[in-house]
């Protein structure tokens, strides 16, 4: 397997420069996994299908959908794209290399756990910030207008925000300059985190229903159908942050009385 992935690689390396594979490469590579995992959220809704999994009862209307995707599009080339060329030489400054032989797997984990509890640090204070009054009229509120999210909402935002909660995202390959292939597995694992977390259902095989200190589609799903001033729930991958600052309260209310809920009803029967 590690033989088949070198000579993929080497093939990559050969063909394009590290411009290239840094920029347009990670652009192409963010918009497959991002609408390949977030479409078929989509489908299951217009479909009614796993219904049973689904947080809110609320559908959201084809023309919001079609609004959020053209909406993405636009942002995706007109922010994201830019953004990855620009900062180009700042990760190649910082040691970014695509170079052979790959780093180990120990440094390729250490890292990649590095960057999710530093971006979930950032995230949450970012999170919070945006939550103030007058940047969530201006800014946040551009997230939230998708109250029952789907997984493409995930990045569904202003422009601004995009930047600024983006920060969160690029600030642990910036400081350690990975191997290419680091980032590329970085970038496709926050996707798919962030694409969880908004996808609108609560499955059996869920994350969350395994790891404890993982957030997921049912803590964040909270923080979207309340307003801006008790939502909660700010963090975007883990649930320590809120935890500990205070800020998941309602949340844990809620959850608490539908367990009570769910124990009335089985003595009952």
């Amino acid at each position: 397997m590690a033989a088949i992935l070198e000579s993929g690689w080497l093939y990559l390396i050969t063909h394009f420069s590290d411009f290239q594979l840094a920029s347009l490469g990670s652009f192409f590579l963010h918009e497959s996994v991002f609408f390949l995992s977030g479409l078929p959220f989509i489908y299951l809704e217009r479909a009614g299908l796993l219904n049973k999994y689904k947080i809110q009862t609320k559908n959201n209307s084809l023309a919001a959908q079609e609004k959020c995707i053209t909406r993405l599009l636009l942002y995706h080339i007109g922010v994201n794209l830019p953004l990855m060329i620009a900062s180009y030489p700042f990760f190649r400054f910082m040691g970014l290399r695509s170079s052979l032989p790959f780093p180990s797997w120990k440094v390729v984990l250490s890292q990649i756990i590095f960057y999710f509890i530093l971006e979930d640090f950032v995230f949450y204070w970012g999170h919070r910030i945006l939550h103030t009054k007058w940047l969530y009229k201006h800014v946040h509120s551009v997230h939230h207008e998708y109250a029952t999210p789907f997984g493409l909402t995930s990045e569904y935002a202003h422009p601004a925000e995009i930047l600024f909660l983006g920060f969160a995202t690029i600030i642990g390959p910036a400081i350690t300059g990975p191997h290419l292939i680091t980032l590329w597995l970085w970038m496709v694992l926050r996707v798919l985190e962030t694409v969880e977390a908004h996808c609108g259902y609560h499955f059996p095989w869920s994350l969350s229903n395994f790891l404890p200190v993982y957030g997921g589609a049912d803590f964040h799903d909270y923080h979207h159908r309340l307003l801006y001033t008790k939502s909660g729930n700010y963090s975007s991958t883990f649930v320590y942050m809120d935890w500990i600052f205070g800020t998941d309260k309602g949340y844990r209310k809620l959850k608490a009385l539908k367990c009570d809920i769910v124990e009335d009803d089985g003595k009952q029967t």
